[in-house]
């Protein structure tokens, strides 16, 4: 072979390629109970084999899985800075007390007798919840931040509903997180787009002109998706509130302003929350998410059921709430995510929680003065938990923000969150949270200035970018559209 040969790393195949026929990768225990003759059972309800099915052995089928997870990049691995995702480390303790064996082994049929210790920790994550918020009450039973939009807005509907009104209007920013919109249209709302002002906020102003008798809601992120908090939210509220309205709040970003500020002393009657995003727990590949509802007072009637309740000293669940929309997850709700968030509440208290919010915002305004030479701002302002960057700079070299996403991965980092928020050309959000140091972080920006020099100087290699992984530059569009999910030999 020529030494100047390029060797290519051949792709892992599917586990059902390296099948061979009479392999056996498992032993299943002898039978600790009475074996029973196939008979006793319906035999359309039998099957002898699993057409189709890989037959491997046990070393090959950890091998390929553990190759596999190496090809991921996660939280434990390196620096993720997806802007609005919030992707933080995971401290191990909250992992060690989700897996005792008195949560973890806890059947969610058992009888409530023996789940006081469960019923206990979700009261009490409710309160903490309701503290944090400043709101009136909270359900833990959304399954994720998106499902927690849809139960806060069925809700708005039913209040409406029960008023006699027929309102059909519900107001979204154009910085408003993506789910947004799409979660209305589900609870049967139409959108009207408020747009943002020059300062990178909505004015109130702009609102006024488009609040009326027909509107059941605003719908905002606070902080947006510009990572600009949205200062002139008191006043908003309150011309939404002289017409009859109800303000929601998207609270997936809390990690910016968890501790220095509560919503509801803000105007807001209803917010989603992320315990996956604020409460330092996995998410995104690394597991389910959860996305609590707190409100005010005038909507707790229609919060999901079942209800945890507290009498004396025992706690139970209430199903018997006749104004209630329903239940909307099996159960309660990820009862391991909860654990996870209650023990990241109680190993902070206040003052940590409110630390977190001031490092996060800290470390977002430090990247974002240490790039201002290399990168465009769209809006050149204190920002929160995350700032936002375009690739105005770079353009004239042909370089866009895909293309620099892709570079950073040879340099060893997740690209950030890219072309999002849609009203900014070529947009990157970063988020750092306040779990990176220092070095982590000035390593960061180390990289995107060498790939800003990189694009100035030597375009082509950033637009070829990345070289280092397993597969390379690939057409993201086609990939999508007509994705090929097996090699065919041609």
């Amino acid at each position: 072979m020529d030494k100047n040969s390029k060797i290519e790393n051949p792709a892992e195949p599917l586990i059902f390629e390296r099948s061979s026929a009479g392999r056996v990768g498992v032993e299943p225990p002898c039978l600790d109970v009475p074996d029973i003759d196939d008979a006793s059972f319906p035999q359309g309800l039998l099957r002898s084999d699993i057409e189709g099915f890989p037959e491997i052995g046990e070393p090959e089928t950890v091998r390929h899985f553990t190759r596999l997870s190496q090809l991921n990049f996660g939280v434990d691995t390196g620096f993720y800075p997806l802007g609005s995702c919030t992707m933080k480390y995971n401290p191990k303790i909250n992992e060690t007390t989700a897996a005792l064996a008195g949560f973890a082994g806890l059947h969610p049929y058992q009888d409530e007798s023996l789940s006081q210790g469960a019923l206990e920790l979700i009261s009490e994550l409710e309160e903490y919840l309701v503290e944090i918020t400043g709101m009136d009450a909270v359900t833990l039973q959304p399954a994720a931040g998106a499902q927690g939009e849809l139960c806060g807005m069925l809700m708005i509907a039913e209040y409406f509903k029960e008023k006699g009104e027929t309102r059909k209007k519900v107001l979204i920013p154009d910085t408003a997180h993506g789910t947004n919109p799409a979660t209305c249209h589900l609870a049967g709302f139409d959108v009207v787009r408020v747009q943002t002002g020059q300062g990178g906020v909505i004015t109130p102003a702009c609102v006024e002109g488009l609040m009326d008798e027909d509107v059941a809601a605003l719908m905002l992120t606070n902080p947006n998706t510009l990572g600009l908090f949205e200062e002139n939210i008191k006043e908003i509220a309150d011309i939404i509130h002289a017409k009859g309205g109800i303000v929601y709040c998207d609270g997936a970003n809390l990690n910016a302003v968890m501790g220095l500020m509560k919503l509801g002393d803000m105007g807001i009657d209803v917010v989603q929350l992320n315990l996956h995003k604020t409460f330092s727990t996995p998410h995104g590949g690394g597991g389910p998410g959860s996305g609590p509802l707190a409100v005010k007072g005038i909507l707790e009637p229609y919060l999901p059921v079942p209800r945890v309740v507290k009498k004396g000293d025992k706690y139970s669940l209430d199903y018997n709430k006749g104004k209630s929309i329903g239940r909307l997850k099996a159960f309660y709700g990820h009862f391991s995510i909860m654990v996870r968030a209650y023990t990241y509440i109680r190993r902070m208290g206040p003052v940590g929680l409110r630390s977190v919010s001031e490092l996060a915002i800290l470390n977002a305004n430090y990247i974002k003065e240490r790039l201002r030479e290399d990168f465009h701002l769209p809006y050149d302002r204190t920002c929160m938990h995350e700032c936002v960057l375009s690739d105005k700079f770079q353009n004239e070299y042909d370089v866009t923000t895909l293309d620099m996403a892709k570079r950073l991965i040879d340099y060893g980092y997740h690209p950030p969150t890219i072309y999002f928020p849609l009203i900014v050309h070529g947009a990157m959000m970063i988020e750092p949270t306040e779990t990176e140091d220092l070095l982590t972080i000035d390593s960061f920006i180390d990289a995107m200035r060498s790939i800003a020099r990189e694009a100035r100087e030597t375009p082509a290699l950033v637009k070829g970018a990345p070289y280092s992984t397993k597969t390379s530059r690939v057409d993201e569009t086609r990939a999508a559209r007509t994705p090929i999910l097996r090699w065919i030999e041609q």
